[in-house]
């Protein structure tokens, strides 16, 4: 839904730099096949190693992991998985549905307390999935599609009388969809030297740069909401802070389209869009 610019075109002659092994953002357009390609794995390589995401509905904002080439993911396990910065068994575990216990018995010669970044371990899957995978390969029969986004249902009752992001503002444009029938996020303009503030108490999940949008915060709330502030200009917080309502998250940023300082926020419920008039007071 947030816009960005479009990845350059396989005519080009600059050579985008590799995403293999990198965690990656959805921005508009991208396809998980697109990101294969550009990363240079296998598709089923890529989808293998995010389990759970549905490739018919990539979300804005949703955060990927691309395999390196090193790496592999054969159907019913085990998973050659290349430890990242901040690993440990139970994360890996958690990802691929699987159990630290399962990873530790399968990688005994080394200390868990002591993963180095880049280190190749295995990673075996649980003993369902690898039961089906195998009844999958005997049978000859294709994988069933991957299931939509569960509807997340009604907004919870909690989820009313937000702040808004900014304590001077005017709207520029409401949540909806324009005269083309996309649908686009709320715009604010405010002044210069304003920091969008956290609307709600939650965990910063995303605080970097996406092509058009400068500097961009994405943080999680309880009941599986979402808020999302982009164009800005210098950040206040990094990965994993935890935020209290009105905690400051980002200086907004100065538009030469616009001459204005502007604000892109955008509430989500289950990774859908919502309307933040319905939440923030």
């Amino acid at each position: 839904m947030i816009l960005a610019g479009c990845a350059a075109s396989p005519s080009s002659t600059q050579r985008l730099p590799s995403i293999a092994g990198d965690w990656i953002t959805i921005q508009r357009g991208d396809t998980l096949g697109a990101i294969a390609a550009r990363a240079e794995v296998p598709l089923v390589r890529l989808e293998r190693f995010n389990p759970g995401v549905d490739a018919r509905r990539l979300a804005v904002g949703q955060r990927i992991l691309v395999p390196s080439t090193r790496e592999r993911a054969p159907s019913g396990g085990p998973y050659r998985y290349q430890v990242r910065p901040g690993d440990t068994y139970s994360a890996i575990a958690r990802r691929f549905g699987t159990t630290a216990g399962r990873i530790q018995a399968a990688n005994h010669s080394l200390n868990p307390s002591n993963l180095k970044v880049g280190q190749l371990i295995q990673v075996p899957l649980s003993g369902g999935s690898q039961a089906t995978a195998r009844r999958r390969s005997s049978t000859g029969t294709r994988s069933t599609p991957p299931p939509s986004r569960p509807d997340p249902g009604p907004l919870p009752g909690q989820a009313r009388g937000w702040s808004w992001p900014l304590d001077d503002y005017r709207v520029v444009r409401q949540f909806g969809t324009d005269s083309r029938g996309t649908l686009q996020p709320m715009l604010l303009a405010t002044s210069n030297g304003q920091q969008a503030k956290a609307v709600a108490d939650g965990e910063v999940r995303f605080a970097s740069s996406m092509r058009q949008l400068g500097q961009v915060v994405i943080v999680h709330h309880a009941d599986n909401l979402q808020s999302v502030y982009a164009l800005c200009d210098r950040l206040a917080v990094a990965d994993g802070d935890s935020v209290k309502r009105g905690t400051p998250l980002c200086e907004i940023g100065y538009s030469n389209a616009t001459e204005r300082y502007d604000l892109l926020f955008d509430l989500r419920h289950g990774g859908k869009p919502i309307d933040p008039r319905k939440v923030l007071r």
